[in-house]
């Protein structure tokens, strides 16, 4: 009996080993794939396409299928520094009684720059005036109203600005923005006026 025993030990233990070696290992065998397995007999559908791009989410061209890095990533603050020609398009604006006509077109440079101290924070230097600004990861920058000086013919004026913009790539962007002003033609009436410029940029 004891022999018996022995010989049905055996006989599972052999043909467990048989079944093991006969067993084929799965997985992906296209050695193209981002998953492939150069140990796998059989494939089992599995394989992932090898998509290169850039992975950094902080990035514009943020690319969420991409699995191997290509080093491409392009990050909004980093382009939007440097040197711009900038094409203003103003409002013009007519001052009662006198007559006269202002245009910002004249008024403003035709370039600026921009630096930047931190990852999303602008510093956009308009001929002898610094306007602080914000970027984000898709390039969409926005100016909180803050006050400059601008010489209108009249002399320096106190002139609030604000706005928006969008840097669409290192070469191309624009800007939308609002100067807001007084000017009293009449002694303690002042007149109350806002120019749009929308501006072209360039480089």
């Amino acid at each position: 009996m004891r022999n018996l025993n022995n010989l049905s030990v055996l006989t599972f233990i052999l043909l467990f080993f048989l079944t093991m070696s006969c067993k084929k290992e799965t997985g992906c065998m296209d050695i193209n794939s981002l998953n492939y397995n150069p140990d796998a007999q059989i494939d089992d559908g599995s394989c992932i396409p090898i998509v290169y791009g850039c992975m950094d989410p902080l990035a514009m061209n943020f690319n969420v299928n991409s699995n191997i890095s290509d080093s491409s990533c392009i990050f909004s603050y980093l382009i939007a520094q440097g040197i711009w020609s900038m094409t203003p398009d103003c409002d013009e604006y007519t001052i009662p009684i006198i007559n006269t006509t202002i245009s910002l077109n004249d008024q403003l440079p035709d370039s600026i720059e921009v630096m930047s101290q931190q990852n999303n924070v602008l510093y956009i230097q308009i001929a002898e005036n610094q306007i602080s600004g914000e970027i984000d990861v898709n390039g969409n920058v926005t100016v909180p109203e803050q006050q400059i000086s601008i010489d209108m013919g009249f002399g320096p004026m106190d002139i609030e600005v604000n706005g928006n913009g969008l840097i669409n790539s290192p070469n191309l962007g624009n800007m939308n923005l609002d100067f807001s002003f007084n000017i009293e033609i009449v002694p303690n009436f002042p007149i109350n006026e806002t120019l749009s410029c929308q501006i072209e940029l360039l480089r």
